[in-house]
């Protein structure tokens, strides 16, 4: 657990480094086309502010995206004490809590670190969970914090985002700019040629590197919740009945499919390859095969 930990905070900081190795390329690929190197530095500068405010805003972003409402005690009780003594016996501050008004069930945790988590869990979530298998959910969430999954998701987040902001504008750029400024065909070709595939590739690469990411933290929060609560099979049969009763969130987008408890969206074929959370059932065999080790 503490490998997991200390895995993550390096994780977090070489996948800064990554994104501003990538940006930097990418103004560096423009200047070069444009021949004003002004643009590489503009480029880099801008990738290094913006990734410090994602550090900081990320978690409200998400948050006003999913239209989630913070919750009191006297507000949603039930929630509340299960996080609340979640947190205590973790030895965790105890998170903020919203309730987001959807009726898909599902539950989401997010921040830079315990200190300034949050959990969030769908109306649809607490409507069909009974105590053992919301304590279950919650634990999962709060395993996400504990493991420091919660930073690495949010600077996912924020890169994900940017490389969609930053592809759409090399296109426009590369195509638009080339053809103003140059009267030579074969460059023109390569000049749009680079743009068209820069916008296809990177929102790509973001995808895989968001599904890498994903996938094998939710095994690990799947264990982290099942040994906090020594009682695996409320996690099972909670995750029995996202697979069951599973409908899209109205209000998500792709860019945070991966903080979510289960995937948010109807997979299709090509989502299928990038998806971003293990098979429901996967997780359940894993955790009734596991049952006496927690």
């Amino acid at each position: 657990m503490y490998s997991a930990i200390a895995k993550n905070k390096l994780n977090t900081v070489l996948i800064i480094l990554a994104f501003l190795v990538i940006l930097g390329a990418l103004g560096a690929l423009a200047a070069w086309l444009t021949g004003e190197w002004w643009i590489a530095a503009v480029v880099l500068g801008g990738a290094a502010i913006y990734a410090l405010i994602q550090y900081f805003a990320a978690t409200r972003e998400t948050l006003a995206i999913s239209g989630a409402i913070e919750i009191s005690k006297a507000d949603e009780p039930r929630l509340y004490r299960i996080v609340e003594n979640l947190a205590i016996s973790e030895g965790l501050p105890t998170p903020k809590v919203y309730v987001i008004p959807d009726p898909a069930p599902n539950a989401f945790a997010m921040g830079r670190d315990p200190e300034h988590a949050v959990v969030a869990a769908t109306t649809g979530l607490l409507e069909i969970m009974d105590d053992q298998e919301l304590q279950g959910v919650m634990a999962h969430e709060l395993g996400h914090i504990k493991n420091y999954d919660i930073r690495v998701s949010l600077i996912v987040f924020g890169l994900v985002v940017a490389i969609g902001v930053i592809a759409d504008l090399a296109f426009r750029v590369f195509v638009f700019g080339g053809l103003r400024r140059s009267n030579n065909l074969p460059a023109l070709i390569v000049t749009v040629v680079i743009g068209l595939v820069v916008a296809i590739v990177a929102p790509l690469l973001a995808s895989i590197v968001r599904a890498a990411v994903s996938r094998q933290r939710e095994y690990l929060a799947d264990a982290t919740g099942a040994l906090t609560t020594r009682h695996p099979e409320g996690l099972a049969r909670a995750l029995e009945k996202l697979d069951m009763y599973g409908r899209p969130v109205a209000r998500t987008n792709t860019s945070m499919s991966h903080l979510w408890m289960v995937d948010p969206n109807e997979p299709g074929f090509v989502q299928r390859l990038f998806a971003t959370h293990p098979p429901i059932q996967s997780r359940i065999a894993r955790l009734r095969e596991n049952a006496e080790r927690f």
